[in-house]
């Protein structure tokens, strides 16, 4: 399974881990998901949701 937020599509983002000698190796910031009962077009269904879009208000709890 994707993680990425079936809200707003928004995923994982990519960086560098530095170090005290400014050495750069790549590595992944993971998105904050939380599984949650949702309405979504009138029914209740199970969605992976990003806290940006539960703290907006664009999902509606069910």
């Amino acid at each position: 399974m994707a993680k990425r937020c079936e809200i707003c599509g928004r995923g994982a983002q990519s960086g560098h881990n530095v170090s005290h000698a400014h050495k750069k190796t790549k590595r992944k910031f993971s998105i904050n998901l939380q599984r949650m009962r949702a309405k979504i077009g009138g029914k209740t269904k199970k969605v992976l949701v990003c806290t940006k879009c539960l703290r907006s208000g664009k999902v509606v709890k069910a």
